[in-house]
């Protein structure tokens, strides 16, 4: 796992909802509190409850998102409607008790009449754009929604990337035995159980094409790193740990090929009524044609010898050389490499 991205994701958020549920807290204060009540010791105490309660909410959040799958199952209004309640129920217990522990006494009849109810409001309040960021970040990916918000491919850039192209081995097949519904189905649960690796290791999903995702990763940093790998490896490991579940609901484990390369990329921003970072470049159509090229090297992963470069030298894996290889509807050739784990003894 990619330790390094995996705390920026996790600590970054915490800062900011911390300044946030701090600030929120000392106007919560000043807007509803006597003027006799103003003081260093209150004003702190209101800070720490608000950020602790926004922090509440969006640990909350984050376990509906990873264990709520039952609830997306259900329509929209229902998925609210039950999100709401069980916002309200947890920010209510979190009030009671930060009441309690920051002031030292009990629950005074006068502070459920005038703060409590109010505090199960602000915290719903919270919800809202947290709910609303998380999910613009889940439908666009983070990058690409910070991206937008700056402007930063407004003019198109180029940038060194390394890029993924992995598809479903057999959907043809597969849509003819089981039809293009359970296909799908097959489909969206694979994309969500590969999404964890990806996400763990770096990478960012820059589209879903068909059967196929499509990940980038910055690679301009000049440091050798074997993320990239080990993404793939841990999609394949978390395949492997699904598979019970998918012969039992599918009959069927699915496989995967997917093809590496690495370098320079064109970005920049797209349409109007929806806005996308589309990629341009040759080296976007190696990585598609060299994907492709799996199926007729009977190889499950393949990359190019630019990638190769980006990793460690003393890399211990199988990295088998397939010599300078000319990819289909490409004239010019790239050294191409088959790579696989060492067989355990």
């Amino acid at each position: 796992m990619d330790m390094e991205g995996f705390m920026r994701r996790s600590v970054t958020p915490a800062i900011v909802l911390t300044v946030l549920g701090l600030l929120v807290g000392g106007l919560f204060r000043y807007a509803f509190d006597q003027s006799d009540e103003a003081s260093v010791a209150n004003y702190t105490r209101s800070a720490l409850e608000g950020a602790v309660i926004t922090l509440i909410v969006w640990a909350t959040h984050l376990n509906l998102a990873a264990r709520g799958g039952w609830l997306r199952r259900r329509p929209l209004i229902v998925e609210l409607i039950a999100r709401s309640v069980i916002l309200a129920v947890i920010v209510a217990v979190a009030a009671i008790v930060l009441e309690v522990v920051l002031y030292g006494h009990g629950v005074e009849a006068k502070w459920i009449r005038e703060t409590f109810f109010k505090i199960i409001g602000v915290g719903l309040l919270l919800s809202i754009p947290i709910t609303t960021i998380y999910e613009l970040v889940r439908m666009i990916g983070g990058h690409t929604l910070l991206s937008i918000v700056l402007g930063r491919y407004r003019q198109p850039v180029r940038e060194e990337r390394a890029l993924l192209f992995l598809d479903l081995v057999g959907s043809t097949t597969l849509a003819e035995a089981m039809g293009e519904l359970r296909v799908q189905e097959l489909l969206t649960r694979f994309f969500s159980d590969i999404d964890e690796p990806i996400v763990a290791h770096g990478g960012e999903v820059h589209a879903y094409v068909g059967d196929e995702v499509i990940v980038t990763w910055p690679a301009g940093t000049g440091q050798p790193s074997r993320r990239y790998l080990d993404c793939v490896f841990a999609i394949e490991d978390r395949l492997a740990k699904r598979a019970d579940h998918y012969r039992k609901e599918f009959g069927v484990v699915p496989a995967f090929r997917a093809g590496m390369h690495a370098g320079p990329v064109v970005i920049g921003e797209c349409g109007d009524s929806r806005r996308q970072i589309a990629y341009f470049g040759d080296t976007v159509n190696v990585t598609a044609r060299l994907q492709a090229h799996c199926k007729e090297a009977g190889r499950p992963l393949l990359i190019s010898g630019e990638l190769r470069r980006l990793l460690p030298l003393n890399l211990d894996l199988a990295v088998e050389p397939l010599g300078s290889t000319q990819l289909r509807g490409r004239a010019a050739s790239i050294e191409v490499f088959a790579v696989a784990r060492r067989a355990t003894s």
